[in-house]
This record gives C-alpha cells, structure tokens and sequence, in this order.
C-alpha cells in the first residue's frame, strides 16, 4: 500500500511556519543567535524559535492544528492514528518543579508536602494523548522515544501503521523544547556545545547548537487521498531502524550498524544507491558525528550524490531533528530545489555538498538521524506519481 504526505507543518527558529521556514533556509539564513535564557548559565549560541525557551504543549498543539488544516481535514477525526514523539518531552517543566519543591525545603520544613495536581500530564507519553485529545481521535497512539531518531521512527510507525490496515490516515512527528538549564549543562560537560555557531561538516567546525522546533505531518493511504483529491507532498518509499549498541553518545568507529540501515532502507524502497538524488544528513557538527557520517556516505555513494544539513540554519532539535529533516526533503521534492547546507564555508570532506540552493530534477530523497545509544533511523521519500 503506498503512503503519502498530504499536509505538514514545521515551527523552528527560522520560522513559525513551513513556508516561512523555507524560505528562510533556501535564502541561506540561520535562527541561531547568542542568547542568555538563563541568569545562572553563561551565554552561548542557541537556535529559539523566540526569545525565550517555547512551551512543549503550545508548540504540539500548534503544529497539529496547521498539519491537518494544511491536509484539508475537519475535525474530529476518530480514526486517525496518533505518533507523536519527542526525546525530552516535558524535562523543562520537571526542572521547573524541582527547582520549586528544593527552594521550598530550603527555606521550609522538608516533609511538607507539595501538591503536584497535574503530574500525570507531565510523563513523556502525554503529548501523544494530548494530540489524541486535541483532534478525537479513538485509534492507536503511539509516543516513540529514540533520542535523536525520534522524529524518523515516529513517521515509521505511522507508516507502518497505515500499510497494516490500522488506519487510513496518520498524524507523526516530533515536538522539541529541548533548551534547558540541565540540558545545556549536560552537553557542556560532554564538550559537545558549539562555541560560535553550528557548521555542518566544516574543517572548523566546533559541536552542536541547541535548538527547538517540531514538525508534524499527515500521513494517508494513497487511496484515500486520491479519493478526496487531495494535494500530496510526496511519498514515504520505506525506512530502516537499527541500533549498533556501541556507545551512549559516541558512535560505533565504522558506522556498521548505520550502513546497514541505510543499505535496508534503500532494499526496502526498491531503490539503488544511484537512484537517490539528495540525502538530508544528520550533520550535528560535531567532530566524530560528521567524520563517520562522511565516511558513509562516501563508502555507499561512491558515485556522488547531493548532501546538506539543515542543523546549522535551525540549530540541532534533537528528537525532532528527523521530522525537520523529513519536511525539508518533501520541500525539496515539491519545489524542486535543494536546500544549502548553512554554515559550511570550508569542507573537510569530498561530498557533494550543497553550499548555495541548487534546482534540478529530484524523484528520490534519504533523511539520516543518528542518536545517542547508536539509534539509527533512515527514511526515504520520493515524488508520488500519479
């Protein structure tokens, strides 16, 4: 059964909509910025969607109203199904809360009690329920977490969700509010921080940057939207997840695990590795990630192939950064045009990349995300014809 996409929408630190975002990549622009959200930590490069850290609900919420406006779709939709992921979920509001019950025993007696009227909607599953909530939906709910794979395997298993016959249509995709006292202090102590900015697969190149963002997309049986008329982004060839089980936050050395994936994904698509026309590559730049990020693609794409990273214009989303990468591809698709790889101003490595945005005839696309654990994710997308 072929899947396609027939509404999305992307709130990042280039934009509060897809369009917006867009444009702004393709014109070369960046959402990161040295900002200073929190008093006890030092400033340093963040990608904001504003000027303060965003709320995890306000942004599911948002992006799940414009997707399914975006699709035609009216509300409710019972049989929908729901797979909304994110990698730190409600961790802001958690710090929050410990901050206020360790302020009050420091100044009170530590056994009085604290009421936590509304935990229950804090847990990591939650905004999936919210979502199912939010639209009335009765079907399956699905909240996957895969640190940085997240977005990737959120679209898998609406994808295979809708190939089973669980539903005819979908809502996945990743929501990320990831910019934290604890999380920023976490990536501090690994050294993995950026000192000035994000660039992907630069010889200067520095660590991530941190940023927020989600994007949401819906997900239908071919059938179905055609049978509406509806307009279709593109369609989901198939995917390919895989876990090397090397390291927690450090890649395995010959990237076997991801190579792999890859390799499954294309079989899985019935495509070739000549057949891919741009890969959305995870591209954290950071050291290690892009060294064995670049060795892959030249050890599987001997031939040559377009390659960009979207992280150093929107700033690294974490859980989210597949879903961003997955609408960026179905963009390229639909416009024809692929988008640059903001940041790199001197590669390290001999890829094809795309430095300025570059038109041309696009049928087939990969998107890459690799996360801490040795998650491997791989998703392929193509033009649907007709």
């Amino acid at each position: 059964m072929d899947v396609v996409v027939t509404g999305i929408d992307l709130v990042s630190s280039l934009g509060t909509s897809l369009e917006t975002s867009w444009y702004n990549l393709v014109a070369g622009n960046s959402g990161v910025r040295v900002q200073h959200p929190f008093p006890e930590l030092k400033p340093r490069p963040l990608a904001l969607i504003t000027r303060q850290p965003a709320k995890l609900s306000y942004l599911t919420q948002r992006v799940v109203s414009s997707a399914i406006k975006d699709a035609g779709l009216q509300l409710p939709l019972s049989e929908c199904g729901v797979v909304i992921g994110s990698s730190r979920s409600h961790q802001a509001l958690w710090e929050d809360l410990a901050r206020q019950i360790y302020g009050q025993r420091d100044q009170q007696d530590d056994t009085q009690v604290i009421k936590l009227e509304h935990w229950l909607e804090t847990l990591p599953h939650q905004q999936a329920i919210a979502v199912a909530h939010q639209i009335g939906a009765k079907n399956t709910v699905l909240a996957p977490m895969a640190a940085c794979a997240t977005g990737l395997w959120a679209i898998a298993q609406a994808y295979e969700l809708i190939q089973m016959g669980q539903c005819q249509s979908a809502i996945a995709g990743a929501v990320e509010a990831p910019i934290t006292p604890l999380t920023l202090a976490g990536f501090q102590q690994m050294g993995a921080l950026a000192q000035t900015g994000a660039y992907p697969f630069d010889r200067y190149r520095e660590g991530l940057v941190l940023g927020e963002g989600a994007a949401v997309f819906v997900l239908e049986s071919a059938k179905s939207a055609q049978k509406r008329q509806a307009k279709i982004y593109g369609q989901i060839l198939g995917f390919s997840l895989m876990c090397d089980a090397y390291h927690p936050n450090t890649p395995e050395p010959r990237s076997k695990s991801a190579i792999a994936a890859i390799k499954q994904c294309l079989e899985r698509s019935k495509l070739s590795p000549t057949d891919i026309d741009y890969i959305h590559a995870h591209g954290t730049a950071t050291k290690l990630n892009d060294q064995n990020e670049a060795n892959l693609l030249q050890t599987l794409f001997p031939q040559g192939v377009a390659v960009s990273s979207t992280k150093g214009a929107t700033g690294h989303t974490l859980g989210a950064s597949g879903a961003l990468g997955t609408a960026f591809c179905l963009m390229a698709l639909h416009h024809q045009l692929l988008p640059p790889c903001v940041g790199l101003q001197a590669p390290e490595f001999d890829l094809d990349f795309v430095t300025t945005p570059r038109q041309g005839r696009i049928h087939s696309t990969l998107c890459l995300s690799f996360g801490f654990g040795g998650q491997n994710a791989v998703v392929a997308l193509g033009k649907f014809n007709h």
